[in-house]
C-alpha cells in the first residue's frame, strides 16, 4: 500500500488596487528623485509642487508662450534663462576677481607670471561657469553640432584676429619677452614708430602711454610680427647721446671737461657708468662732440635728460667766456671786368650820397 504523496500549494496572493498604486507612488517619487532638475521644465516642476502664489505665477508665465517649429518658447523660459546666465556671469566674475587678489598676494610670483596666472585661471573660471550654465539649462550639447559647426567657422574666419591676440599675448607673458613696466618702441609697417611704457597686458591688446599722456591700444599680434625695441629687457640701463658743437679756436682738453662736469650735474644721470666725450667730427661751423650718459629710468623720458645736460653746458660756457660757434662761410669772388664796374657803381653811389642823409653813418 503506497501513500499517497500530498502536495500543498500555496496560492500566491493578489495584489490589491491601493497596494499596487502605492508602489507605482513610491517607484515615481524615486524616480523623480534620482533624476536631476535641469532646465526651465525641470524648475517649474520643483516650483509648482509646492502650490501657492508662486506657483500659479509660474503656470501663468508658462502658458504664455510662441510656438518656434518644435519648440515652444514661453515666458517662463526667458525669466530661467536670463536669471541663471545673470547668476552664472555673477559667480565667474566674483570668482575671477577674488582670484586675481589671491595671486596679487602671492610673494612667490614675479609680476609677470601674476599677470599670466590671472589670465589663465580667468580663462578656466569663465569655461566652467559656460558649461555649468548649458548643463543648468538643460541643453543637449548633441544638438548643437550644427552650431558647433558654424562656430568654428566663425572662428576661422571672423574671429581669426581675436584668438590670434589672445593666443599673443598669452605668449608674450610666457616667454617674458615683453612685460608691464617696460618701455619700448615699436615700428609698424607704415615704418612709423612709436614710443612708450606698457602699462597693462589686456587679452586682446597691449597698452601703451607715450611721454606726453596719449595711450595706445596695440594689438598683441603686432607686438609679435612687427620689430620691437626692448629698452628694458634685460636691463634698465639706457645711453643717451647728447651732441655738442665747439668752436675751432676752443681748447679740446677744457671743453671736454667742462662737458663731463655739465653731465655729472644732472641728477638722472648715472655716476656709474660714467658720462664720456667723444670727439665725433670737425664739422662745418666747429668741432662736433658727443656727450653719451646714462640712465636707469627711460620711463621719465630721454629728451629732458639732453636738455638738462645743454642747460648746464651752456652755463658754464658763459662762465668760461667760451662763444658758440655761428655757422661760417669763406666766399671767394672772381676778378672780373663786370665786378670791377658793380664795385665802382656802388663807390659811385657811396660817393654821391648827402652827408646830412640820416641813413649814412658818420
Amino acid at each position: 500500500m503506497t501513500n499517497p504523496v500530498v502536495r500543498m500549494v500555496m496560492p500566491s496572493p493578489t495584489p490589491s488596487p491601493s497596494g499596487t498604486a502605492e508602489a507605482a507612488t513610491h517607484a515615481a517619487g524615486r524616480t523623480g528623485a534620482d533624476q536631476p532638475l535641469a532646465g526651465a521644465d525641470g524648475l517649474k516642476n520643483a516650483v509648482t509642487s509646492h502650490g501657492g502664489f508662486l506657483s500659479d505665477l509660474v503656470d501663468t508665465l508658462d502658458r504664455l508662450a510662441v510656438q518656434v517649429g518644435s519648440s515652444r518658447i514661453s515666458v517662463w523660459d526667458l525669466v530661467v534663462l536670463l536669471f541663471v546666465l545673470g547668476l552664472v556671469i555673477s559667480i565667474a566674475w566674483g570668482a575671477s576677481r577674488l582670484s586675481s587678489r589671491v595671486l596679487r598676494s602671492a610673494t612667490g610670483l614675479d609680476q609677470t607670471q601674476r599677470l599670466l596666472a590671472e589670465k589663465l585661471v580667468s580663462l578656466l573660471i569663465w569655461t566652467i561657469a559656460i558649461l555649468v550654465g548649458i548643463d543648468v539649462l538643460g541643453i543637449d550639447l548633441t544638438a548643437l553640432t550644427v552650431f558647433s559647426g558654424a562656430f568654428g567657422l566663425a572662428i576661422g574666419f571672423g574671429l581669426q584676429k581675436t584668438f590670434g591676440n589672445l593666443i599673443a599675448g598669452i605668449i608674450l607673458l610666457m616667454d617674458k619677452s615683453i612685460k608691464p613696466g617696460d618701455v619700448i618702441t615699436i615700428t609698424d609697417a607704415a615704418g612709423m614708430s612709436t614710443f612708450g611704457q606698457i602699462r597693462r597686458i589686456g587679452i586682446r591688446a597691449v597698452s601703451l602711454t607715450t611721454r606726453d599722456q596719449k595711450e595706445y591700444l596695440i594689438p598683441n599680434e603686432n607686438l609679435m610680427i612687427n620689430q620691437v625695441e626692448n629698452w628694458s629687457y634685460s636691463s634698465k640701463n639706457v645711453r643717451i647721446q647728447v651732441p655738442v658743437v665747439m668752436p675751432y679756436a676752443c681748447d679740446i682738453e677744457r671743453v671736454e671737461h667742462l662737458m663731463l662736469d655739465a653731465a655729472k650735474s644732472v641728477r638722472r644721470v648715472l655716476a656709474a657708468p660714467p658720462p664720456t666725450v667723444w670727439l665725433d667730427s670737425f664739422a662745418e661751423r666747429g668741432v662736433s662732440f658727443v656727450i653719451h650718459v646714462w640712465i636707469t629710468d627711460p620711463e621719465e623720458g630721454v629728451g629732458n635728460v639732453r636738455s638738462d645736460v645743454l642747460k648746464a653746458l651752456w652755463r658754464l660756457m658763459r662762465e668760461q667766456g667760451i662763444e658758440v660757434p655761428y655757422p661760417q662761410r669763406d666766399l671767394n669772388v672772381r676778378d672780373t671786368e663786370t665786378m670791377r664796374q658793380v664795385i665802382e657803381a656802388l663807390r659811385g653811389t657811396h660817393q654821391t650820397r648827402s652827408p646830412t642823409d640820416p641813413s649814412v653813418s658818420t
